[in-house]
């Protein structure tokens, strides 16, 4: 079983983020043998569809070259226009073979592990010039099963060739036989045809090697448990990261609240434990709102602030209460509750002509507010 540097057994399969990273790194899985056995098929199937072509195109290009006149001879300045018209028909002649061959080479690597460019790949790596690590992979189980895939390789090419030869015997023999002409393209034919039967001798050892190099890189990939909770922790966020997130959001969540305090018309305690702050605007309508609510230490804040901007300090535990647990920061009260706010509110309107010396001082506010049952919560 795969283990890590740590001793760990690789017990998990990757994650999709553990794979993408792979790829970006240029890491996949890649079979020589299954770029080898298309490029060479693809090779030797280009060579029979235009093999005669291309040695007609070659035939010709020799009989000018070899057909000169006695003033081309001598002149040397045909030299170099002779030599590039050569170049030309040459580069015409091969242009199908080397197009489907580079066609091939591109086909051959993307048709396992898709296309993958990584400027990684291309970096200098100077661990690969380490020579213990060389020696290590010469004697690694990779190394093993390279040597044995090129040994397979051989004998199976090795057969089929045995095999070609015999049964192209009498071909090759018709070759020696045969006008100049027709024997180049006789040739060429056995030679397409032997191409491609060894080639197909090949489709062995890559059904055998993609498989394995699928496993390989699979199993390179897996993950330890811990691994995968690692990386679960980071997609996540790390639970330290994250509570300090919470405690920063619930910092200014409270300092927001604490700073519309002075916009409040009542403040309602219990008197130490709980307190709320509430807002009637009578010119918008609608309920009083709740703009700000606290327990223990921010009830005492909001007390606080309440005396330092004059703001009217009531106790009444059940309605303080009752607010601090049914109502939302910058929520209206709900319909219950109105009956109970509404002579808190006015038993603040009486307070304010009392103190501008408007009217008399109102009686101490009764402290069996209307609060409906479901809305009381005991102390």
């Amino acid at each position: 079983m795969a283990e890590n540097e740590n001793g760990q057994d690789k017990t998990e399969d990757p994650t999709d983020k553990r794979v993408r990273e792979s790829r970006e790194k240029g890491e996949t899985a890649r079979s020589k043998e299954l770029n080898t056995l298309v490029v060479t098929m693809a090779g030797a199937g280009a060579l029979l569809v235009f093999g005669g072509q291309m040695a007609q195109m070659m035939m010709d290009l020799m009989r000018v070259n070899f057909s000169l006149s006695r003033e081309v001879i001598m002149d040397q300045n045909y030299m170099g226009v002779y030599f590039l018209n050569a170049g030309k028909a040459a580069l015409v002649a091969v242009q199908p073979l080397m197009l489907v061959m580079v066609l091939a080479a591109v086909i051959g690597p993307i048709s396992l592990g898709g296309w993958l460019f990584s400027a990684g790949t291309m970096a200098p790596k100077f661990s690969r010039m380490n020579p213990a690590a060389g020696l290590k992979r010469m004697v690694s189980t990779h190394a093993l099963v390279e040597l044995l895939k090129s040994i397979a390789k051989f004998c199976i090419t090795l057969m089929v060739a045995l095999f070609v030869l015999s049964k192209d015997k009498n071909d090759l023999i018709a070759i020696a036989h045969e006008p100049l002409e027709l024997a180049i393209i006789h040739s060429i034919q056995v030679v397409g045809w032997s191409a491609l039967w060894m080639a197909c001798g090949l489709i062995i050892i890559a059904a055998v090697d993609v498989p394995y190099q699928l496993y390989e890189s699979h199993k390179k990939l897996m993950m330890t448990k811990q691994e995968v909770r690692d990386e679960h922790k980071d997609n996540d966020g790390r639970p330290e990261v994250k509570q300090r997130i919470r405690q920063l959001q619930r910092e200014m969540s409270q300092r927001r609240m604490l700073s519309s305090i002075p916009k409040a018309d009542v403040i309602i305690t219990n008197p130490t434990h709980f307190a709320v702050a509430l807002q009637y605007d009578p010119e918008q309508g609608g309920a009083p709102m709740l703009l700000a609510k606290g327990t223990d230490f921010l009830a005492l804040k909001i007390r606080e602030i309440g005396v330092e901007h004059n703001i009217l300090l009531l106790e009444s535990p059940a309605l303080a209460r009752s607010i601090y647990y049914s109502t939302e920061l910058d929520q209206e009260i709900p319909a219950g509750l109105y009956l109970a706010v509404a002579q808190v509110l006015a038993y603040v309107y009486q307070i304010r002509q009392y103190h501008a010396g408007r009217g008399k001082r109102p009686d101490p506010l009764s402290e069996d507010l209307p609060i409906p049952s479901d809305l009381k919560r005991d102390s």
